[in-house]
């Protein structure tokens, strides 16, 4: 397990790749328990470590590493449950908003997502306000926001606050409206091979696939 206590670096005498290290594992500690996405993280653990503004960050993969440390030496016993409670209620939305081709992403989809998580579909419409207009319909209030796509582009996020039963608290959904040719680009393997999203029958083959390994 890497240091989740790398206190105080200086950055004239730590090496690069220490103070790498020092700043993933400190952003994953406040991913963890608070949530925050990783670019404000990354932020957040320069100021904590008293590091320079312009000091070198680590990659996203470099962090997730450190989340997934992190989640095995002090959540081990509750991440497991909050993750299946996560998924469960992401299906139940992409099920709500099947039209729209709804893919699952982010820490629900690739498992180091914990209760503060946040859940993130990808919707993929032929008009993008049609989103809207359903989630309208279904009387869910919702902040409309303009975001970095998954491929660096302006995109329209729709966020809105649930409940989530099983875990007794709210969860933030925030949907992704893409356009429907998007999708073709949405499917490519991220740098360490994996699938970055899924659509609703991936997602329920890894619930099916937790019940078997109980």
């Amino acid at each position: 397990m890497r240091s989740q206590d790398p206190g105080f670096f200086d950055s004239d005498s730590a090496t690069h790749g220490s103070v790498i290290q020092s700043v993933a594992a400190t952003a994953a500690q406040l991913i963890v328990e608070e949530g925050l996405e990783y670019g404000p993280a990354k932020r957040r653990a320069l100021k904590q470590l008293g590091l320079p503004p312009r000091t070198p960050l680590p990659g996203n993969d470099e962090v997730e590493a450190q989340v997934r440390d992190y989640i095995e030496l002090f959540c081990a016993d509750t991440q497991p449950l909050e993750l299946l409670a996560l998924r469960r209620l992401a299906v139940q939305w992409m099920e709500r908003l099947h039209m729209f081709r709804p893919y699952l992403s982010g820490a629900v989809w690739h498992g180091t997502a914990t209760r503060r998580s946040d859940i993130y579909l990808q919707l993929f419409c032929d008009d993008s306000k049609s989103a809207e207009i359903a989630l309208i319909d279904l009387g869910i209030a919702y902040e409309p926001r303009t975001v970095n796509g998954f491929r660096h582009e302006p995109v329209e996020a729709l966020s809105c606050s649930v409940p989530c039963p099983e875990l007794r608290d709210t969860v933030g959904v925030h949907l992704m409206v893409h356009d429907a040719d998007d999708i073709r680009g949405a499917l490519l393997k991220d740098p360490q091979g994996r699938k970055p999203r899924g659509d609703a029958a991936a997602v329920r083959a890894l619930l099916a696939l937790n019940e078997v390994n109980k």
